[in-house]
């Protein structure tokens, strides 16, 4: 009998395969993919994008870029003047003007200098713009769901085809950047830490969903909340389905209680007005526009390992490993129960796990999966301590105190009890095992790129979106674990095995195999190019104010 797996992977492959046939080889076939997808003519430039990506050997698919429609559909409901004023007046941002690049305002560590660079490799196809950009790791912009809807409404009112010989190719030019006499400040007003998070954000949620609706208190974990197995209406039989509606909070109303972003982020700042703000991750309620994240621009081989993504699939070592720190917020002593990293290496921790009895009793911050349910095959044997000390390598580098706990780092009084430092690993040593767990940390994991490079298997749980997401297939190129990873055994027995339940090894390489090939097609520097270039042509369109009449349309002459 196949395992329910068996059938996930099954369908993840044909998805693939229809995805495979949708590619365009000539501007003609892109132009009219586009056209159908979109209910639009493409933005002017077009033809100059798609040679562009011809050039860096880019896979055109027009499915490959649905997530920047996602993410500028509700800025159509902008007037053009309104989208360049909030964008001119916002710190920091990127000026560009006659493809010349200049920065206004402080970033992350590099990030300005980033992202500055991908543009200039893509600047001289550009026209004038201003682009915001978020300098925090956490995401800034939320908008209340029934204001979202409208604006959303208003775009697909306004999809339409402009006669040819009406259509416009030229975008209008901007006034000269002037850093004497700057635009005025636009910055819309933000709320800040003495709101909690939840509270901003429920109103992005329907008003039906249980997000908007419920409020779920701290778990002690002996009564979970009803809400605790939402995951399972967007999973299949426990396994993750559905990996996008996994991750919105909306549906998803215990991870108020059991994911740091939403427990207490490390920064609090956001906005209910929309702006064109673009940045490398959002949640599913945030409204930022997604870019590639700078850690992967750079290539740095902290976020990516280096060259070496790994040696051949049979030599590598039959488990898991994890290294990191214990971000995810600002964990105190009466919160950090909740945190998605400390819950990891909870449920990985074979003393931790003993001390649970099983399934009969919860740990102090997790519960366990039912057993038979998951074919967890060593935890009906009793076993699973002894089986997870064989095959997880997981651990802290710095337990990360809570801001106001007296603590000598990378010490912490209240968590030291049940972790015990580990030793670092550099990334590309953790490719010599198969499984690589990748979960959020303040935001999203800058390692997760390269991860899917290497010839090992990433295990992704996140509740961030990225701008790669519409690139991927879960259970083709990787393997979606829920957040809460009450199906975290399960996936390992099914890969691993146990005893005489013969693990699936074969599937396992199969994924990471045709992952790595995938992301070394689709993922590369180069595809950041040119999703860039074809996201900001959109944008360009989007703050003019000719937007309704500019278009390419040369392939349609004599049609």
């Amino acid at each position: 009998m196949k395992h329910r797996i068996d059938w996930l992977i099954h369908d993840a492959e044909r998805e693939w395969e229809r995805l495979l046939l949708q590619r365009s080889h000539r501007v003609e076939d892109a132009a009219r993919q586009y056209r159908k997808r979109r209910n639009r003519h493409p933005p002017p430039g077009f033809d100059k994008w798609f040679a562009f990506a011809q050039e860096k050997n880019a896979t055109i698919i027009e499915d490959l870029f649905d997530q920047i429609y996602n993410d500028i559909s509700p800025y159509w409901a902008l007037q053009p003047q309104e989208m360049r004023r909030r964008a001119a007046g916002w710190e920091p941002r990127i000026i560009l003007r006659n493809h010349t690049l200049n920065g206004v305002g402080t970033t992350g560590p590099g990030w300005m200098d980033g992202w500055s660079n991908l543009i200039s490799t893509i600047a001289h196809l550009l026209p004038d713009m201003d682009i915001p950009v978020n300098g925090m790791d956490e995401p800034r912009l939320i908008i209340a769901w029934e204001n979202l809807t409208e604006s959303i409404a208003q775009d697909r009112a306004n999809q339409h085809f402009i006669p040819s010989e009406a259509a416009e190719n030229e975008y209008m030019t901007l006034p000269p950047f002037d850093p004497e006499h700057p635009p005025e400040n636009a910055m819309p007003p933000f709320l800040g830490a003495d709101h909690s998070f939840w509270e901003i954000m429920r109103h992005a949620c329907p008003p039906e969903s249980p997000g908007r609706t419920s409020n779920i208190p701290k778990l002690d974990f002996e009564h979970p909340p009803p809400e605790f197995y939402h995951y399972r209406n967007f999973s299949s039989t426990g396994y993750v389905e559905d990996f996008e509606r996994s991750k919105d909070p909306c549906w998803r109303a215990e991870l108020q209680a059991l994911h740091g972003s939403f427990i207490e982020p490390i920064s609090i700042s956001t906005s209910h007005e929309l702006v064109p703000l673009f940045g490398g991750s959002k949640l599913t309620v945030n409204n930022e526009i997604l870019i590639p994240p700078v850690m992967y621009w750079a290539d740095n081989p902290l976020f990516s390992g280096g060259p070496d993504h790994g040696g051949p699939w049979a030599e590598k070592r039959d488990g898991l490993v994890w290294r990191g720190i214990a971000s995810g917020g600002r964990n105190r002593i009466d919160t950090w129960t909740g945190y998605q990293r400390h819950r990891l290496l909870s449920m990985l921790n074979g003393t931790q796990v003993a001390q649970t009895n099983g399934s009969s009793s919860p740990g102090v911050n997790f519960r366990q999966p039912d057993y038979e349910y998951y074919d967890v095959w060593a935890g009906l044997d009793n076993s699973l301590p002894q089986w997870l000390d064989e095959h997880a390598d997981a651990g802290f580098l710095d337990l990360v105190c809570g801001p106001d706990e007296p603590h000598e780092v990378p010490h912490c009084p209240y968590t030291d009890p049940y972790y015990t430092l580990a030793g670092g690993i550099p990334m590309n040593e953790m490719f010599n095992y198969k499984y690589l767990p990748d979960v959020d940390g303040n935001s999203f994991s800058g390692r997760y790129r390269g991860f899917l490079l290497s010839t090992s298997l990433p295990i992704k749980a996140t509740v961030y979106k990225e701008w790669h997401d519409t690139r991927l297939i879960p259970w083709a190129h990787f393997v979606p674990m829920d957040s809460l990873y009450m199906d975290l055994y399960g996936i390992l027995s099914y890969f691993i095995g146990y005893g005489e339940h013969k693990g699936r090894d074969d599937q396992a390489e199969k994924i990471a195999m045709n992952g790595k090939r995938w992301a070394e097609q689709v993922l590369r520097q180069e595809d950041m190019q040119v999703y860039m270039l074809r996201l900001l042509l959109e944008y360009a369109r989007l703050s003019d104010d000719r937007r309704d009449k500019l278009a390419y349309v040369d392939d349609m002459a004599g049609t």
